[in-house]
């Protein structure tokens, strides 16, 4: 293979999702063993919003929140800091390979209404259930955190209402045919495709070595830097998005992302499972209500939004406008939570148990439980997917019958 072809194939062309969410479960079971920490995202976006709030003079020295999260040091000396930085420049990097980098602004104001409030909403429910899309769902599941449970459960339901909501009229936007200048010539396209493939590999390569440095340093902020920039490369080459899985089941019945998710999950489950034998402790959360509420508000908050954690960050970096206004709402979300859940906490969370599959059932009991419930889940997704095609075919037979009646 010349590497041309490499590149075309591997760096500029988008991956298959199903082996790119398994690398990813595979990562991620990695970044445990070598950080003692799962891949998550919502807790240092929560803390972002903790330094802005001290930045303007508020005292968070007895918000429970951020004592139970800690607000200590700054991102580029927390692990989940430098990991978050390491995604935003994988998420760059690999858009700039793929001349994949264009300005767009939101077609409509009320895109921003959907971005800023969806994203709040889905920040607000990730911080209260102790994670999003990843450490309360595909690094929470693997886990053996019985809370990610009832996350996932409780996000499928929120996103189904959240699809209904998002196609009420209100939030149809007519199409508008506008004339277009003419076509940019092939060769200045191509020039600036070489120019942005060289930044990109320049700043990849940067921050491998700036990783690679740190990690004599600092080893788990290294490491946690480098696996950061593979989930940005994998999630951006791969449109990982938790937010189309969910959505694509109620609209459309697709169930690729679905799947893959599922498969990425049973591939991290054994690799988390082999660092616990060896000593490492799992991150267990409350099995309360907080779970269930915040699973219902991020399901619904990410479809009206359209983007969750993952997809935001990788549009963003994309040029994407509208997904700025989804981020900033994640993190207007999550403080918001900060705020109130001195309140809350008590009611529905802290007061209820951690349970750890692997405790309450024995290791070898939850292991297979975790996968018996995976595979369960990937029997509904495919029932589902039959299912809804069954019904659609049925419908356009009824339409197709009844038009030469009424002809």
């Amino acid at each position: 293979m010349t590497w041309q072809d490499f590149k075309h194939q591997y760096l500029v062309r988008f991956w298959s999702p199903v082996p790119a969410v398994i690398a990813a479960g595979v990562l991620s079971a990695y970044y445990f063993g070598l950080t003692g920490t799962f891949w998550a995202v919502t807790g240092e976006f929560t803390r972002w919003g903790g330094h802005v709030l001290q930045f303007f003079g508020v005292d968070l020295s007895n918000w429970g929140y951020f004592k139970v999260i800690g607000l200590q040091g700054t991102p580029l000396t927390r692990i989940d800091g430098v990991m978050i930085i390491g995604m935003f420049v994988g998420c760059f990097s690999a858009a700039l390979w793929a001349n994949n980098v264009k300005l767009r602004m939101p077609n409509h104001r009320i895109r921003v209404v959907q971005a800023i409030v969806g994203g709040i909403i889905a920040g607000f429910g990730a911080r209260l259930a102790m994670g999003c899309n990843l450490a309360a769902f595909f690094t929470g599941i693997p886990q053996f955190s019985l809370h990610a449970w009832f996350f996932a459960i409780a996000t499928a339901i929120g996103s189904l209402f959240g699809a209904k909501v998002s196609m009420l009229p209100i939030f149809r936007i007519p199409v508008k045919l506008q004339k277009v200048n003419a076509a940019q010539p092939l060769s200045a396209r191509e020039a600036q495709a070489k120019k942005r493939f060289r930044i990109g590999m320049f700043l990849f390569f940067a921050f491998i070595c700036w990783a690679v440095a740190k990690v004599f340093d600092a080893p788990k902020l290294g490491f946690a830097a480098l696996f950061g920039l593979m989930f940005g490369l994998i999630i951006e080459r791969a449109q990982v998005c938790f937010t189309s899985a969910f959505r694509d089941l109620w609209l459309t019945g697709r169930t690729q992302m679905a799947k893959a998710i599922i498969f990425g999950m049973a591939a991290g489950t054994i690799g988390v499972y082999s660092y616990v034998q060896l000593g490492l402790d799992p991150k267990i959360f409350w099995a309360g209500p907080n779970a269930v509420i915040g699973g219902l508000l991020f399901g619904f908050g990410i479809v009206l939004a359209g983007g969750c954690e993952t997809g935001w960050m990788y549009r963003a970096v994309e040029g994407q406008v509208h997904y700025w206004w989804v981020g900033l709402g994640n993190i207007i979300g999550s403080t918001l939570l900060a705020l109130v859940w001195d309140d809350l906490a008590p009611a529905i969370a802290i007061n209820y148990d951690k349970i750890n599959l692997l405790k309450a059932l024995g290791p070898q009991a939850g292991l297979l439980t975790t996968y018996v419930m995976l595979a369960i889940s990937l029997l509904l997704v495919l029932w589902w997917e039959r299912h809804f095609f069954n019904r659609k075919q049925r419908q356009q037979s009824i339409q197709a019958s009844v038009r030469p009646a009424v002809q």
